[in-house]
C-alpha cells in the first residue's frame, strides 16, 4: 500500500508552523509573509504549467474546464464549501472557543480546497507528491499567523488533514490499476491548469473560484473515453 508521503509532510509542516506561531506571538512581519507567498505563488504557477504541458488532447482539457466550470458554478460549489465551513464553526463552539475556532478554522483552510484534492489524487494516481509538498509549504507558513492568533488548536488541525488527504491518496492508489495512461494524462493536464489558477490567486492577479472547477477532473475522465 502506498505511504501518503505528501500528506505526512503536510501534517508535519502545519505542526512546525503552528509551533513557530506560538513562539513568535504575531511578530512575523507582514512584508515577509507577503514575499514568501509571492514566491510560493510563482512556484505553484510553474508546477501547474509543467503539468498542463503534458496534454496531448487539448480539446478534452478545454471541454473539461468549460463543462466542469459550468457544473461547479451552477452548483455553487465554492459557496457551498464556504457555507459548510461557517456552519461547522457555529456548531462546534464550546467554552474554549479560541481553541475550537483555531482547530476548525485551520482545518477548513487546509482541507476545503482544490489543492488538497488535486495533490492527494496526484500522489495516489502518479505517485508524485509534488503538489502536496508545495501545499505543505503554504500550510506551514499559514500556520504561523493562525497559531499566533488562535493558539494551540491550530496544531491539532494536522489530524483532519492527515485523515482526509491520506484517505484520498490511498483510495486513488487503489484504483490506479484501472486508470489508463491516456486518462491519467488528461486528468494531469486539467489538474495542472487548476493549479495555475491557485498560483494566480496567490499572486493576487485576480480571484478565481478554483473549487468551482473541480468537476472538470470528472469531466476529463469521462471525455477521455470519447473520440474528441
Amino acid at each position: 500500500m502506498l505511504v501518503p508521503t505528501g500528506t505526512l509532510v503536510n501534517a508535519g509542516a502545519i505542526i512546525a508552523g503552528g509551533l513557530l506561531g506560538l513562539l513568535f506571538h504575531g511578530r512575523f512581519p507582514d512584508r515577509v509573509k507577503r514575499i514568501v507567498f509571492q514566491a510560493l505563488g510563482l512556484a505553484v504557477l510553474a508546477i501547474g504549467l509543467q503539468m498542463a504541458m503534458k496534454m496531448d488532447r487539448p480539446l478534452v482539457v478545454v471541454f473539461s474546464l468549460v463543462l466542469g466550470g459550468i457544473a461547479g458554478e451552477l452548483g455553487r460549489l465554492e459557496d457551498r464549501l464556504e457555507s459548510l465551513g461557517d456552519r461547522l464553526k457555529a456548531v462546534t463552539r464550546s467554552r474554549n472557543a479560541l481553541f475550537t475556532d483555531g482547530l476548525v478554522t485551520a482545518s477548513l483552510i487546509y482541507c476545503v480546497g482544490s489543492m488538497a484534492v488535486l495533490g492527494s489524487l496526484d500522489e495516489g494516481l502518479r505517485n508524485d507528491p509534488t503538489i502536496l509538498l508545495t501545499k505543505a509549504t503554504l500550510d506551514g507558513f499559514a500556520s504561523i499567523p493562525l497559531a499566533s492568533t488562535y493558539g494551540v488548536g491550530v496544531l491539532f488541525s494536522a489530524l483532519p488533514v492527515l485523515l482526509y488527504q491520506g484517505a484520498m491518496t490511498i483510495l486513488a492508489d487503489s484504483v490506479r490499476a484501472f486508470v489508463t495512461p491516456g486518462l491519467l494524462t488528461q486528468i494531469t493536464a486539467t489538474g495542472g491548469l487548476l493549479i495555475v489558477c491557485i498560483g494566480v490567486n496567490l499572486l493576487e492577479f485576480t480571484r478565481i473560484k478554483v473549487s468551482n472547477f473541480l468537476p472538470a477532473l470528472a469531466a476529463a475522465a469521462l471525455l477521455s473515453f470519447t473520440s474528441i
